[in-house]
């Protein structure tokens, strides 16, 4: 007997089904370790030098701290990723634990950690790039360095990554790795101050307030953002128990020497006042250049700070494109959730990538650029990634309570039981050192404060405007099919199309296929939008008035099936559904009325099941005539209708009695959502043609 896929791996592959190409390509578990690793590294070549001009010799203190809270998150971050292998990272992880207003929240505040940190690394890049030509360190050169890294990375993503980039971009990081472990031992060995452990006011020559340390911790968890994008892969690359177990000791392995290493050796160099070579201030921006030229050997310091320049250029251009990737990702789940408008998630046509997204964060990263500001920038990524953090620890340990039974691929260590619960004592622990650090965020960094606080209220704003007028639930998921999101073009469109609904699971069918052929791609920039007529018709008896009471279980199966379908058709954008209730004697004449009165340029009917019965039974079929295929209704509005007429054919149930005359129009594929169809052209006199 063949054997039976786990219910994780079944979610694997169907996560891998609908994954649109342009997101879906190369991607395997060294991908995992590469994005997190390059976010690290990269953080070491820009952030050390703002921490250490504050922390000074208490330095490694803050790392020390900030590897710590790493590993509270990241456990979180694995355990949370692995329950509901969806892409988007926080925004998943939150959406099961809390509802849909938190998980957008999760994800917004991450987008603006993206956006940052695409300014960040291409700021840097500069810093590093000045060591072969000094002027690209200031000014236009300095910008225009900071766009052309964005540029770049904007086009790679748009095209898409592929196997082989995502090969180039470990391969960077392995090597970046390797060298910053040489400089640890080399830094430990010839610069290291051992009283930097006991008195490290001895060594620098001034003290470390508690103000300053506390200013200094929320700015080095920035270089952990990588968690979220790596976590955003889930349910892509296959990584079983055992394998999520060796990612994570070997994060902690890669993250814990070079992150403490270096900051051992920096507490030790950096915060020290060297008067002949500007001070300390002098490094600030490019830290790694700055722990080299402390080196006094002329081979040593000479070769390093080319090689550290070149390595920093390569590893914070591959870190730039890992928080694009991560934003675009990011932007595609929040448009797929109808968390932020569905045209904003627009994919690729060709490279199946959401290029809007990625256009978006490439022109706002530039206009972060235009401050030339570090410290700011740090500010500002760090209230992003302390809030998404904050929620992830705090939706592991609900979704304990919510979702005992679930199977989990890992788990977090060290539970106790609280109330028949367990709850992850490193969750718990980091849900409420990160919210400190959240805390310490808005105390100590005015620019992280004002602009992290206006950029969550303004999406909050507009998530909550875009929700209510299109009649969505603030709380609850609203989907769009990832079809939508391709804005494939029919061959034809319709302004207006009247679809007559059933209450069936077909009006799906038959509604989607109306949106397609209806959907206006100019609609949102105010030309005007497509509009789809859903009318129930109910057939009054001859022995009773026209105007009759209707049932009160009838009129609310109506109302329930046209809502429905207008929540369905206005997935499309540029769509509009009007919905209304029509009384006739005959479904079929109340069809045509409808479609002459309210002057449409099309109609969609749901065809029925092949069946041994002459229209089928949804229309009025008889047994034992074969002559036609389509019953009274359908026969009607195709012989009187004033417009074009298509039809759909839903797939025949598996047994269902078929006549051979059927076989042929039925070959053309048929699926859930694409429903085959055949178009009309009817005109009134009775005649038509196919």
């Amino acid at each position: 007997m063949p054997r039976t896929a786990s219910p994780g791996v079944q979610r694997l592959r169907n996560a891998r089904v609908n994954t649109p190409e342009g997101l879906r390509r190369g991607l395997g578990s060294p991908a995992l370790f590469g994005i997190v690793q390059g976010f690290v590294s990269a953080s070491l070549y820009f952030g050390v030098g703002v921490v250490a001009q504050r922390a000074l010799g208490l330095t490694w203190v803050v790392f020390l701290v900030g590897f710590a809270l790493f590993t509270l998150v990241m456990v979180s971050y694995v355990e949370g990723a692995s329950l509901h292998q969806e892409r988007g990272g926080a925004t998943v992880i939150a959406r099961y634990a809390f509802n849909e207003l938190w998980s957008f929240i999760a994800g917004w505040a991450i987008c603006l950690d993206y956006l940052i940190l695409i300014a960040l690394t291409a700021f840097a890049v500069s810093d590093y790039a000045a060591i072969f030509w000094a002027p690209l360190a200031h000014g236009v050169p300095e910008f225009l360095v900071g766009f052309a890294v964005v540029a770049y990375v904007t086009v790679n993503n748009v095209r898409g990554m592929t196997a082989r980039r995502y090969d180039r971009a470990v391969v960077i990081v392995l090597v970046d790795l390797v060298l910053q472990i040489v400089l640890v031992a080399l830094g430990m060995a010839l610069l290291f101050e051992p009283q930097v452990l006991t008195d490290p006011t001895a060594v620098t020559g001034r003290s470390t307030s508690l103000g300053d340390l506390v200013w200094a911790i929320p700015l080095v968890l920035v270089a952990f953002s990588g968690i979220d994008a790596s976590s955003g892969l889930s349910g892509q690359v296959a990584v079983g128990r055992k394998g999520l177990k060796r990612l994570v000791a070997v994060r902690l392995i890669a993250t814990l020497i070079p992150y403490v290493g270096i900051a051992l050796v920096a507490s030790s160099t950096l915060p020290v006042e060297r008067a002949s070579e500007g001070g300390p201030a002098a490094w600030i921006e490019a830290p790694m250049l700055g722990v080299v030229a402390d080196f006094s050997q002329p081979w040593l310091h000479d070769g390093l700070r080319y090689l550290v320049a070149v390595s920093a250029i390569a590893i914070l251009v591959a870190a730039c494109q890992a928080a694009m990737l991560g934003l675009s990702r990011l932007g595609y789940s929040l448009a797929l959730n109808r968390q932020i408008p569905s045209l904003v998630g627009y994919l690729h046509p060709r490279y199946g990538t959401p290029v809007a997204v990625i256009v978006i964060g490439s022109l706002l990263a530039t206009i972060l650029l235009m401050p030339a500001n570090m410290k700011l920038l740090l500010g500002i990524s760090a209230f992003g990634t302390t809030l998404a953090f904050t929620l992830v620890c705090l939706a592991v340990c609900r979704l304990r309570w919510k979702e005992p039974g679930r199977d989990r691929p890992y788990k977090v260590p060290l539970n106790v039981r609280v109330r028949g619960f367990e709850l992850p004592l490193p969750a718990a622990a980091g849900a409420v050192l990160c919210a400190l650090a959240l805390l310490a965020v808005l105390a100590y960094h005015g620019g992280g404060r004002w602009v992290g606080l206006g950029w969550m209220a303004f999406g909050i704003a507009v998530y909550a405007i875009y929700r209510i007028s299109e009649g969505k639930s603030l709380t609850k998921r609203v989907t769009v099919p990832e079809r939508t999101l391709t804005r494939e073009r029919p061959d034809v469109e319709y302004g207006s199309i009247l679809v007559p609904i059933v209450g069936e699971e077909i009006d799906d069918d038959i509604v989607q296929t109306a949106g397609r052929l209806a959907a206006d791609e100019d609609a949102d920039l105010g030309e005007g939008g497509a509009v789809i007529e859903a009318i129930w018709v109910f057939e009054v008896p001859m022995a009773l008035p026209l105007d009759s009471r209707v049932p009160d279980k009838e009129l609310k199966r109506a109302r329930s099936a046209l809502a429905r379908a207008k929540a369905v058709g206005e997935e499309y954008e540029g769509v509009e559904v009007a919905t209304a209730v029509v009384r006739a004697r005959r479904a079929g004449e109340a069809i045509v009325h409808e479609a002459k009165r309210r002057g449409v340029e099309a109609i969609v009917l749901a065809a029925e099941e092949p069946t041994r019965l002459r229209g089928g039974l949804r229309y009025g079929g008889k047994q034992g005539l074969r002559d036609t295929f389509v019953g009274e209704t359908t026969r009607y509005v195709v012989q009187k209708a004033p417009c074009r007429v298509i039809l759909t054919a839903p797939p025949a149930h598996h047994g269902a009695i078929q006549d051979p005359a059927t076989v042929a129009d039925e070959r053309a594929p048929v699926s859930l959502g694409h429903p085959a169809t055949v178009t009309v052209d009817a005109t009134a006199d009775g005649h038509s043609s196919r």
